[in-house]
């Protein structure tokens, strides 16, 4: 057993495909507990002021972690550090110590920035909830406050995350989401009872010290050791600086993106802001499940393709991972614009949600869910760029697709309420895709387009076989099973989405669907791969 738990935390995974289903499956365990998560949450308060503060004290200390940590580990961390591990045993050195002086740096600056944002949460709450009134606004300074100690714990645990990736050590990489839910969903069963939604804020810190925890003990088996070193000259560092600006402004400029969507969610109803909360928490389940999975498992393959200045190779990642990503978020947008309404009173009709919640948290999934294939494209795209070290063209992009966002939410909102904050994100994802992809045809040339657009053709031809078998079986067992308790929902959404699926893999079998045959010959691998894991670590041990 030992063995084996040393193999896990030293499993390096080769194939992009097995790396993308390593983080696809650890992520959607993730997700579903955050679903578990948001249904708790559902049910204990309701769609109302005190799930609006907890959501409204999440903006700030998400922005320091993404000003400061994101930007420099996807833009420029991650490439420096592949970099300088071809250099040999010095290369192996050098890139230790690059990651000592990073999170050095890091750590500084996030503590720093926590520091300042609590001392001056007072004015900055009035800021970000304009809308709120006065005793809503001393809960989210309250909340803010603590949630900021997540930042640096979360800040820290990215970068170890960031050497793993490197290393395409994808498992432990992909379990420290799960143990980060894990903690806030303590927080809510445990802690909240008790000490309201102050418990529910530490439960958030407990989940990112697990984070930090589960990371920090794998990067240490790869042959790391800790060190505080002080070198804000070095070269590396510098490289990095100069790679994560552009990606840091995007950054910057897409969570201001989130921020004044909260400022025009606190002046709708009350629970707008939760209700916008959960159907995009819902949405991102697939998009997260295929879209950023695929994104990181291909991202040090592209890197290195880069790296080589080898273009066919660059371009053939990209085309197969968004042909992948297609595969799998097309059946995705059938199950959830077809079964919204059953989905969404599956995860949170109970308590104190009630019907009125339910209704615009379901019609808000449908206007996020007609932008699903954008969000699960775009993370691809935009790292493609990063490994061209090119960070400027995602950051303008990125503005134009805030500015299409944030105008037409204002305008949305004042006729739709929460549900035009739904229809605004929808049309900046469109036109972020559309900006990325024509842009990086531009400077790359041909992304494999015609085989993108044929294979686009077949999985939309197979999503609309799905749909009308999807309709036919929903209403059937609707009227047979009826819709009133949760076993009949339960019952209805999972007869009706495997049909629909076994329909829509037909279909493309009877295509010749090149994706559906490479999908089903990975499998076939993984699944092989995982009997000679067990096998030869048992070694006559045993489990």
């Amino acid at each position: 057993m030992r063995n084996f738990i040393k193999r896990l935390f030293l499993l390096q995974t080769s194939s992009i495909t097995r790396a993308a289903w390593t983080i696809a499956l650890a992520s959607l365990v993730s997700r579903l507990l955050g679903v578990f998560r948001d249904r708790i949450l559902a049910g204990s308060f309701g769609a109302g002021d005190v799930l609006d503060i907890y959501y409204a004290a999440f903006r700030v200390p998400d922005f320091i972690y993404n000003l400061i940590i994101v930007g420099a580990l996807s833009a420029g961390f991650i490439p420096v550090f592949i970099q300088s591990r071809q250099q040999g045993k010095e290369g192996e050195s050098f890139s230790w110590q690059l990651t000592n002086i990073f999170m050095t740096m890091s750590g500084i600056a996030l503590v720093v920035a926590a520091v300042l944002v609590g001392l001056f949460a007072p004015s900055i709450a009035p800021l970000i909830a304009p809308g709120f009134t006065p005793d809503k606004q001393l809960g989210v300074i309250a909340l803010t406050r603590i949630i900021l100690l997540s930042p640096v714990l979360l800040g820290l645990s990215a970068i170890l995350g960031g050497v793993l990736q490197a290393y395409r050590n994808f498992f432990i990489y992909s379990l420290a989401p799960i143990f980060y839910n894990v903690g806030i969903i303590f927080g809510a069963l445990f802690l909240a009872p008790w000490y309201g939604i102050v418990g529910l804020a530490w439960g958030v810190i407990l989940g990112a010290a697990l984070h930090f925890v589960t990371q920090f003990l794998a990067v240490l088996r790869l042959g790391w050791r800790p060190k505080f070193i002080w070198k804000p000259k070095d070269k590396g560092l510098r490289e990095i600086i100069r790679l994560m600006v552009p990606r840091t402004l995007s950054l910057a400029t897409q969570h201001l993106n989130i921020v004044f969507l909260t400022i025009i969610a606190s002046f709708l109803a009350s629970g707008s802001l939760a209700i916008f909360n959960f159907s995009s928490n819902l949405y991102f389940v697939p998009v997260a499940f295929f879209g950023i999975s695929y994104a990181l498992a291909v991202f040090p393959a592209l890197s290195e393709s880069a790296l080589e200045k080898d273009g066919e190779s660059f371009k053939k990642l990209i085309s197969n991972a968004v042909r992948s990503v297609l595969f799998f978020i097309v059946p995705a947008t059938v199950v959830f614009i077809l079964l919204r309404a059953q989905l969404v009173r599956i995860v949170f009709g109970s308590g104190a949600f009630d019907w009125n919640d339910t209704v615009l948290t379901f019609e808000s999934l449908r206007w996020l869910a007609l932008s699903m294939f954008a969000s699960a494209i775009i993370p691809i795209l935009v790292r493609g760029f990063y490994a061209r070290h090119n960070t400027v063209t995602p950051f303008v992009v990125g503005i134009l697709a805030d500015a299409v966002t944030v105008g037409s939410a204002y305008v949305l909102s004042m006729r739709y309420g929460v549900l035009g904050l739904a229809m605004a994100f929808s049309a900046g994802a469109f036109f972020q895709l559309a900006g990325l992809w024509g842009v990086l045809h531009h400077s790359a040339g041909s992304m494999d387009e015609k085989r993108i657009f044929s294979a686009g053709i077949r999985f939309i031809g197979a999503g609309i076989v799905m749909a009308i078998v999807m309709q036919g079986i929903k209403v059937l067992s609707g009227l047979t099973l009826g819709t009133e308790t949760l076993l009949a929902l339960l019952t209805q959404t999972a007869i009706a989405s495997l049909t629909g699926l076994i329909a829509y893999v037909m279909v493309l079998w009877l295509l010749g669907s090149e994706e559906l045959i490479e999908m089903m010959a990975a499998l076939s691998k993984r699944q092989f791969k995982i009997r000679t894991l067990f096998t030869s670590v048992d070694g006559g041990e045993g489990l």
